[in-house]
């Protein structure tokens, strides 16, 4: 039995932030706004562009691209590194404005949630619509004049994404059961959130090769020849308006990697860098109260060949240096000495502290346990590395604060 489209009212809305890495400095710098700049992690020719601003985006300049290749495009484009703390005042601000209007707000990323409406009684009283427009101004009221953002409704998380995109930069749309099929014949497959040019090969290959012809394709369809699982049903739901995306993915692991300004084959400066890694991976690991007894260290060297090595321990990491520890260990496995360019640590086999049985006396691990903790404290109130490892000493600004996309502290 065909499934019809959802025809209730919307009571999801998907706010994201435009341009948002350079909407924050172009907001803090008057000079700045109206013109062509990235947010780059490094100002050089090889710099990753992690935002380009509005006005870059018009001329074709895009996310991912390196400094050089966007100044051949735009050799007056000007550019920026992030501010991770202005970002994070923004992101804040952000957040508290929205959850003001719904206890159910959640963020999928520092620029970027859903609010859901679906158990309010008094939100009626305002359409979506209107509290929507009332949220993006609050944002230039309260945030500042600079920052704009993308509202869209829908009856599920995955049409109000895709209502979010279709008038930015400074959009406000509803996608409903009267408008769907309007707006799938507007767009393109990839397009649609979770399509990328991999599934839209997969869907030309059957037939399918627009978000219309997607729409009609049968549930058995989808479900036995396209995808040929589960997630083909997943898709009838969701291009119906239905939810499916409703649910909070369990964490499997915490992880920090480093581009380095300074490629180096030196033991010593590698030390002390996967030193600091594991420091800000500890303390994301402590801060959600759980431990590890998985560890894996990856590193790309200087000839683009990678290099990476996981293993599982028997016992609980918990502290910084039962991490470093555990990761020095699969670091001195390299078969050869390279210089590295880029480093990744990551651990795995998470378990909660409170699942694990302790001691009937408290024991020396226990004890590092606490100090750790009560390290992570000072430094949460004071700044990153006031207390640190002598290790890291000599190398602490070394690492730069950068805020990851999708990541949220």
């Amino acid at each position: 039995m065909d499934l019809p489209i959802n025809t209730a009212a919307p009571t999801i809305m998907h706010i994201d932030l435009n341009s948002c890495f350079a909407e924050v400095v172009q907001q803090a710098n008057i000079q700045l706004r109206g013109k062509p700049m990235v947010v780059a992690a490094y100002p050089s020719p090889g710099g990753c562009i992690l935002s380009p601003s509005i006005e870059a985006k018009k001329l074709g300049i895009k996310t991912g691209m390196r400094v050089g290749d966007a100044k051949k495009i735009c050799p007056a484009v000007i550019v920026r590194e992030s501010d991770p703390e202005m970002i994070r005042d923004v992101s804040g601000k952000f957040m508290r404005i929205c959850h003001d209007y719904s206890p159910d707000v959640a963020p999928k990323s520092i620029d970027e949630l859903v609010i859901n409406f679906a158990e309010l009684d008094d939100y009626h009283k305002k359409s979506l619509v209107e509290i929507g427009a009332e949220i993006k101004k609050r944002f230039l009221q309260e945030i500042g004049d600079w920052i704009f953002c993308n509202v869209g409704i829908a009856t599920n998380r995955f049409l109000a994404k895709l209502a979010s995109s279709l008038h930015k930069p400074d959009g406000l749309d509803v996608i409903n059961h009267k408008n769907l099929k309007n707006v799938y014949s507007s767009v393109g497959l990839v397009d649609l959130h979770g399509i990328n040019v991999k599934y839209e090969a997969r869907l030309n290959a059957v037939g399918i090769f627009s978000p219309l012809d997607f729409l009609q394709a049968p549930d058995n369809f989808l479900r036995k020849q396209v995808f040929k699982s589960i997630v083909g049903h997943y898709w009838y739901l969701r291009l119906r308006g239905w939810e499916v995306d409703d649910f909070k993915s369990e964490r499997k692991s915490f992880g920090q990697e480093y581009s380095l300004g300074e490629k180096t084959d030196e033991a010593e400066k590698l030390t002390a860098l996967i030193m600091m890694l594991t420091e800000k991976m500890g303390r994301r690991l402590r801060d959600s109260d759980q431990t590890a007894s998985g560890i894996h260290l990856g590193l790309l060297y200087d000839d683009w060949t990678f290099w990476h090595r996981g293993r599982k321990f028997n016992e609980s990491l918990y502290t910084t240096q039962e991490l470093f520890k555990k990761i020095m260990i699969l670091f001195r496995e390299q078969p050869a000495k390279k210089v590295v360019r880029k480093m990744a640590v990551s651990c795995f086999s998470l378990m909660p502290v409170a699942d694990q049985t302790l001691s009937l006396f408290e024991d020396n691990a226990e004890k590092k346990r606490k100090i750790s903790a009560a390290v992570d404290k000072i430094n949460d109130r004071y700044g990153e590395y006031v207390v640190t490892p002598a290790l890291m000493i000599k190398s602490k600004k070394t690492i730069l604060d950068r805020i990851a996309f999708g990541g949220l502290r």
